[in-house]
């Protein structure tokens, strides 16, 4: 269930294209209701950053292209556009046919937690993503403390969590990469 609050309701999809197109601000589209996105803090930046710095690095020579939350994401299921803080496809983009500029076939989707919408992006949110046919990783990382909530696609369709801690490595089973825990937080922000 969404805790934010929704800023307009009866929303068609192309009326919420023309009002992401219209300003600088982001928002997610569920089922006719526009949900502003929480503002980020200089550590959710910080993590996301250092997130998608690793994936590039370790993608690198890969047929595969790593995004900023400027990528929005289409659940072609359930119709949910948002922003994941940063998101992996691989090979051929498929784009929404309602929405040219989101990515519709992500392999992997990461999102740095906040207080605001830690239950929404573990729960609501995870059940939007995992009807995503492509989507092999969901990746949450901690903001509080060293620690990543990797959860991944098995052969079967199940879906399996792993908890990862200062030490560990996250394994992404979609794209074959390999990144520590530590160096997610390797630097964090200064008190």
């Amino acid at each position: 269930m969404r805790t934010a609050a929704a800023i307009d309701q009866g929303v068609s999809y192309a009326d919420y294209l023309r009002l992401e197109a219209g300003g600088d601000a982001r928002h997610e589209w569920l089922d006719g209701v526009v949900y502003a996105m929480a503002g980020g803090t200089l550590e959710h930046s910080a993590l996301s950053a250092s997130v998608i710095t690793l994936l590039t690095l370790s993608l690198r020579g890969k047929p595969c292209r790593v995004f900023t939350s400027d990528a929005r994401v289409r659940v072609r299921a359930t119709g949910l556009g948002t922003y994941p803080d940063a998101s992996v496809a691989c090979g051929s983009i498929e784009h929404d046919a309602d929405d040219p500029d989101a990515l519709a076939n992500p392999l992997v989707l990461v999102e740095v937690l906040s207080d605001s919408t830690e239950d929404w992006d573990r729960g609501g949110k995870f059940a939007h993503y995992r009807r995503i046919p492509s989507l092999r990783d969901y990746v949450l990382v901690g903001q509080r403390e060293p620690m990543v909530e990797h959860h991944f696609r098995n052969a079967d369709g199940t879906w399996t969590t792993r908890d990862l801690g200062p030490g560990d490595v996250l394994r992404l089973t979609g794209v074959a990469a390999e990144i520590a825990v530590d160096e997610i937080y390797r630097d964090p922000m200064a008190e």
